[in-house]
């Protein structure tokens, strides 16, 4: 056995502890050392070369919050809803939000307790700053972003807790999860309310194969389910003549028979959920609405949404003074067809413009902005703009759908995405012609039956029927009718302008027929 002072003499020259008999290059490559397990295992770096005590804690309070990550990837991929619900829950977030910075807060600790363990002053001159800024930049990379993520979290946290309310969670009905997606000016007079447009989502609760179904705003004579207690004001349905079509019943609901709805937060949503139950012949569970004023707001938090359009969409100005029916003034601007990228104002003009065309022109564009919103709101693009998003979607969004059921529905949107979304609108294209009246004498036979053979066949490789969805143009498609003659001269927007100016809306009306034409991206 070597003599105690041997080894005594060789544990000093160990250049970790000892840095001070260590060569410089020793002492370089220690200090790069010490920093990087500082990364990777905070606490370690105080084992080896520092106070161990410490060191214990801090790699104790480590090993349980890599456990704690190691169990959370695993719930993303056996049970991704339960891990969204663990982390929108109310109290839970918090307890989230309180570890992420303490954590951030440990691991700043643990960084400059290595600097201190380094001893910069034993380094060579240039290294003593490269060492202290790449530790700046470790901890900016650690600490910094568990900071940010507590941040993030709790603007989450607060922003559910404004949209969502609390409240028990509802299961599939025939397999599927209905909403109602209205979308109108949500302004503080809640009387004056009427949805501009009525929508319907009809998710598979276990493929996440989304359906939407459009609902005119000027359908007249909706039904009423037999448990509605609307069927006590109108027995045979909605059908008061041209007064009655389907979106006035919100602000007539909410006016003149609230005490139908006894216990409801919004009895006009509750009304157009019996509305439309009737009409597709579904349940419809909960209800979404969208203050398309706020709408752009949302799109710009986006960054913009991209679509590539069949046709020329107008702005419309303001209405000329004392018209009827009403007519407004020249379009202020045009939307050109082709693929382009539109920004919060445009993609709101471009789903509710309906001048000089019909309004199954527009229902047409509108399900192609929902389409292109569900396709191009990424995960990539939710965090990156998190706070603008999360700040526009409490202004513009109202919902009865319980935030104990988020994880459940976040876990069906991530499915969706691989799959396409499909339509059907309750009148023209799919349900005669503008010229039959189909919205004014709806055959609600013909509409079950067709929605429930498009439920059943959109969990089945599509095909378009005979007689059916009017087929989408490619995307090259529409570019190539971007221009077409008219008149021996291309169409252009100097040209629709003068024919607006002309009041020649019959010119128009043909030239802009293709403008409902769109495909998401």
């Amino acid at each position: 056995m070597a003599p105690q002072s041997t080894i005594g003499a060789s544990a000093m020259t160990d250049p970790v502890l000892y840095p001070e008999g260590a060569t410089s290059g020793q002492r370089n490559k220690r200090a790069f050392l010490l920093l990087l397990m500082t990364l990777i295992m905070p606490g370690s770096a105080q084992i080896v070369a520092g106070n161990r005590a410490l060191g214990r804690r801090a790699l104790r309070v480590t090993l349980t919050a890599w456990a704690v990550v190691a169990v959370a990837i695993l719930l993303a991929l056996v049970n991704r809803s339960l891990l969204v619900n663990i982390v929108t829950h109310r109290w839970w977030s918090l307890v989230i939000i309180a570890a992420l910075v303490f954590l951030a807060i440990g691991w700043a600790i643990m960084f400059i307790n290595t600097l201190r363990i380094i001893q910069p002053r034993l380094l060579e001159p240039r290294l003593r700053a490269v060492v202290a800024g790449l530790m700046a930049v470790l901890m900016l990379a650690t600490s910094g972003s568990l900071s940010y993520g507590a941040y993030v979290l709790n603007v989450g946290r607060a922003t559910l807790g404004s949209i969502f309310q609390a409240g028990p969670a509802f299961d599939p009905v025939e397999g599927r999860y209905n909403f109602l997606l209205m979308g109108g000016d949500a302004g503080e007079d809640r009387l004056g309310r009427r949805p501009d447009s009525i929508s319907v989502v009809s998710i598979d609760a276990e493929s996440g194969q989304t359906v939407i179904f459009s609902i005119p705003r000027n359908l007249q004579n909706a039904p009423f389910p037999a448990d509605s207690p609307l069927t006590s004001v109108w027995p045979d349905g909605y059908n008061c003549g041209d007064e009655c079509i389907i979106n006035s019943l919100y602000p007539t609901v909410v006016r003149d028979h609230a005490d139908l709805y006894p216990d409801a937060a919004d009895t006009g949503a509750e009304a157009m959920m019996d509305a439309a139950t009737g009409v597709l012949g579904i349940e419809i569970q909960a209800y979404v609405i969208v203050d398309m004023a706020g709408f752009e707001e949302l799109v710009d938090a986006m960054g913009g949404i991209t679509v590539t359009a069949g046709g020329w969409v107008p702005v419309t100005s303001g209405e000329i003074p004392g018209t009827y029916p009403i007519r407004h003034y020249p379009p202020s601007e045009w939307i050109a067809p082709g693929r382009q990228t539109l920004d919060g104002y445009h993609a709101l003009w471009y789903a509710r413009s309906r001048e000089f065309v019909t309004d199954y022109n527009r229902i047409q564009r509108q399900q192609c902005v929902q389409a292109a919103m569900i396709a191009q709101l990424d995960p990539a693009t939710v965090l990156s703009r998190f706070e603008a998003i999360a700040s526009a979607g409490t202004q513009i969004v109202e919902t009865d759908i319980a935030r104990e059921q988020l994880g459940s529905f976040v876990d069906l949107a991530v499915k969706a995405k691989d799959h396409e979304v499909q339509r059907m609108t309750i009148g023209p294209p799919d349900f005669g012609t503008p010229q039959d009246n189909f919205v004014t004498y709806p055959d609600f036979d013909e509409i079950h039956s067709r929605v429930q053979e498009k439920l059943t066949s959109s969990t089945e490789p599509q095909s378009l029927p005979t007689g059916g969805e009017a087929p989408s143009l490619t995307r090259a498609a529409v570019v190539e009718r971007v221009s077409f003659p008219t008149a021996d001269e291309d169409l252009t927007e100097e040209y629709l302008q003068q024919l607006a100016i002309n009041g020649d809306f019959a010119t128009l009306g043909t030239l802009l027929a293709d403008n409902g034409e769109c495909t998401p991206g």
